[in-house]
């Protein structure tokens, strides 16, 4: 897994790339708590998770979670085929209250 950082009108973008699983979730997580000490506004751009497994789905609610608690702002973009499966599994899609488009199943 990487993540990509980037600022741009106050807004904290973190692409992240690779597989977002149970073995990367303590430098996910780390990365997560650390931007979101240090940001009011995070950005997650979701589009270049190649895999997604349960430990990586809690990781992005609890992220989500505790940015609601300190009042922050954290939105989830660009939502890959891996990412929108776990959610559509879980049937999340209100509790990230991110715009998503899960397509229709066949």
């Amino acid at each position: 897994m990487h993540i990509n950082v980037q600022q741009e009108n106050g807004v904290c973008r973190l692409q992240m790339e690779g597989e977002l699983t149970i073995y990367h979730g303590q430098e996910i997580r780390d990365g997560l708590i650390d931007h979101l000490a240090a940001n009011n506004e995070i950005e997650v751009d979701l589009g270049g998770v190649s895999e997604m497994d349960t430990a990586g789905f809690q990781l992005l609610l609890a992220a989500k979670r505790e940015g609601t608690r300190l009042g922050k702002v954290v939105r989830f973009v660009s939502h890959s085929q891996a990412a929108l499966e776990l959610i559509d599994l879980y049937n999340m899609a209100a509790q990230f209250g991110d715009p998503l488009l899960i397509p229709a199943r066949p």
